[in-house]
């Protein structure tokens, strides 16, 4: 051991360390290749399913519509007729809808969701609402009318 240290104090010693040199920066970048390509999986499917998404949301526009404008229809049977209508319109072809009436159209509603209540029950007022007034309707027809436009089978355009 070197003499001029062993006179020194624990004070006087831990003065002459040296400190280490800093270590080398570690990159945060991925190492191999796979992870890159597991990046760019993640965000093609990411991707996909915003697409996916987006094109149920405008899929689906026209349910949105028409539930704004039932709450504008109140309890009216003959503006609920003519907002169910127009929806089947945008969801169905034209010519298999707009020839539709009477029996024929409330079986249609009946059947194009999973439910009842248009031909046999509060919806059978629909048929008629428009070329005559309806004394009181039924408070359960704009609910039945809401859960057609929530929950109908769309068709094929």
């Amino acid at each position: 051991m070197n003499p001029d240290l062993e006179n020194l104090d624990l004070v006087e010693l831990l003065k002459l360390l040296e400190m280490p040199p800093d270590p080398a920066q570690v990159s945060y970048a991925p190492q191999t290749a796979g992870w890159w390509v597991m990046a760019a999986a993640a965000l093609i499917v990411l991707a996909a399913l915003v697409w996916a998404l987006l094109r149920h949301r405008r899929a689906n526009a026209y349910r949105r519509a028409a539930l704004r404008a039932l709450e504008q229809a109140d309890d009216d049977p003959a503006q609920i007729a003519a907002v169910l209508r127009r929806t089947a319109v945008a969801a169905y072809p034209r010519r298999q809808v707009a020839k539709l009436y009477g029996e024929a159209w409330l079986n249609f509603l009946d059947t194009s969701f999973a439910g009842e209540g248009f031909a046999d029950g509060p919806g059978r007022v629909l048929s008629s609402a428009a070329y005559r007034p309806v004394a009181a309707a039924d408070p359960l027809l704009r609910s039945l009318a809401e859960r057609w436009i929530r929950s109908h089978k769309r068709g094929k355009t």
